[in-house]
């Protein structure tokens, strides 16, 4: 009787043990898939920064600095809107910030300096929720006037 009584709580931990696991394993999937589709929706809005400005700079010195705009594909062409959207689960968002220069060197400096009209500093950021945790990856660059 005490061997069977072993046998059961052995099998018994086993078994949890690989559940556990196997729970584990399933949560580290979804948290990766999320990650690489949260990568490639930030991509896809740095690309979308870049298709609007290649098409005319003013599409990117028109936009306010400081306000939160959520890239659309429609019509062929790329738009950003205040209008807040998502794609799937994701909130993709887009935020440009002036840039200053100090005026001897042209370096960009973070206060004083002149007004570079033909550059701004974009921030893209995805947004998801994952359980009652509220995640997001961004991705920060300056872009200019080329043409």
């Amino acid at each position: 009787m005490v061997e069977v009584l072993v046998a059961v709580a052995i099998i018994t931990i086993a078994v949890l043990s690989a559940t556990a696991v196997a729970q584990k394993s399933v949560t580290v999937s979804r948290q990766s898939t999320h990650n690489l589709q949260a990568a490639f929706l930030i991509e896809e809005g740095a690309e979308a920064v870049r298709v609007a400005r290649d098409d005319n700079w003013t599409n990117i010195s028109n936009l306010t600095s400081g306000t939160t705009y959520y890239p659309t594909f429609s019509g062929g062409t790329w738009n950003f809107s205040t209008t807040p959207n998502t794609v799937d689960s994701f909130t993709r968002t887009v935020v440009l910030a002036d840039v200053n220069r100090d005026s001897t060197s042209g370096d960009i400096v973070s206060s004083g300096g002149t007004l570079d009209t033909g550059t701004k500093f974009v921030t893209v950021t995805a947004t998801w929720s994952e359980g009652t945790n509220n995640l997001s990856k961004s991705l920060s660059f300056y872009i200019t006037n080329l043409f």
